[in-house]
């Protein structure tokens, strides 16, 4: 027997949207399911007609989904939404159209972080990763200005009071640099608006470089140009999926995935992907890449880098080039 599901949940996990999204969009009263306007709380079975603003949306079983998701290396400057009112660049600018669904951000980074950032088309795999219950850490490589004492990082273990929310990292490391600006690896698994800069800054320290290099076990890899996108591999969605207790995709929906992209729309993919190289490498040799106190315009370090020694205080340290996993 087919079994009903949220509204909001069937039409999310065809990416349209987060859930919460989708829940004011049904209270406003734009979606119906069989020609009857819907409300908050209703369900729906897969035979049901549903329509968003007056189109018919095509819904398929979540065993029928075919998940992707995909990387994206989000430069400073943009925001993680795809409409602002001062028509600022949009990480979703650069990301390929899908031909069925959207792509739905996994969690966001504010317009002056960078870094590693998740887009999948499940709508459910992007609500579960989000949620505050999964605990799934974040890495990111901060470069704080001003001296952090052995005491300070105790206290960022042990929890911090900042604007009446109490803020602790897992973990604060040592990355290199001397000097006023130095680098450090912070581990988090939640993920409030500034945590990070508010904590530093509630000892009277400044952040002046963020960047978010892992997101569970899936890191940013330095080949990666900012402005770059990357798909990943049924491994890596699998383990993405196992971390939220979904289950697993097979190799025959790995077949599937192949066969939906078409020859043009892999011409596509790598056209754009070449557009985000050459405007990569024109910024770092103009000049104009919005880094300019780092010597290596702002992207993570490349192999020859390895060996080099770090005595300028504005230099980051090397970061091993990551696995998928």
């Amino acid at each position: 027997m087919e079994q009903s599901e949220k509204l909001q949940k069937i039409l999310s996990r065809v990416g349209l949207g987060s859930r919460r999204d989708l829940e004011n969009v049904i209270a406003e009263g734009r979606v119906s399911i069989n020609g009857k306007i819907a409300k908050l709380g209703d369900r729906a079975l897969p035979a049901d007609v549903i329509r968003v603003d007056g189109r018919v949306i095509k819904t398929a079983p979540s065993k029928d989904l075919i998940c992707r998701v995909f990387v994206y290396h989000k430069p400073e400057g943009e925001v993680s939404t795809k409409k602002d009112p001062q028509n600022r660049p949009s990480v979703f600018d650069r990301l390929p159209r899908l031909p069925n669904g959207r792509l739905i951000n996994v969690g966001r980074l504010d317009l002056n972080t960078s870094g590693l950032l998740l887009f999948t088309n499940d709508g459910e795999l992007a609500h579960r990763l989000m949620h505050p219950s999964s605990e799934i850490p974040r890495e990111y490589s901060v470069r704080v200005f001003g001296e952090v004492t052995d005491d300070m990082i105790s206290s960022m273990l042990a929890g911090v009071t900042v604007e009446d929310q109490v803020c602790k990292f897992d973990s604060v490391s040592f990355a290199g640099g001397e000097g006023i600006n130095r680098w450090y690896n912070v581990v988090l698994h939640e993920g409030k608006n500034r945590e990070i800069r508010n904590v530093f800054e509630s000892f009277q320290l400044k952040v002046s470089r963020l960047i978010r290099i892992r997101f569970g076990d899936i890191k940013l890899d330095r080949s990666l140009p900012r402005g770059g996108w990357k798909e990943l591999s049924l491994e890596d969605v699998n383990y993405l999926r196992t971390l939220v207790d979904l289950p697993r995709q097979s190799a025959e929906i790995k077949s599937r995935r192949t066969e939906d992209e078409t020859s043009s729309d892999r011409r596509h993919r790598m056209a754009e992907i070449r557009r985000a190289v050459r405007r990569h490498q024109e910024r770092r040799m103009s000049g104009n890449s919005g880094f300019r106190g780092s010597t290596h315009g702002g992207e993570l370090h490349p192999k020859s880098a390895q060996n080099r020694n770090h005595k300028g205080s504005n230099q980051r340290p090397f970061v091993r080039r990551s696995g998928s996993r």
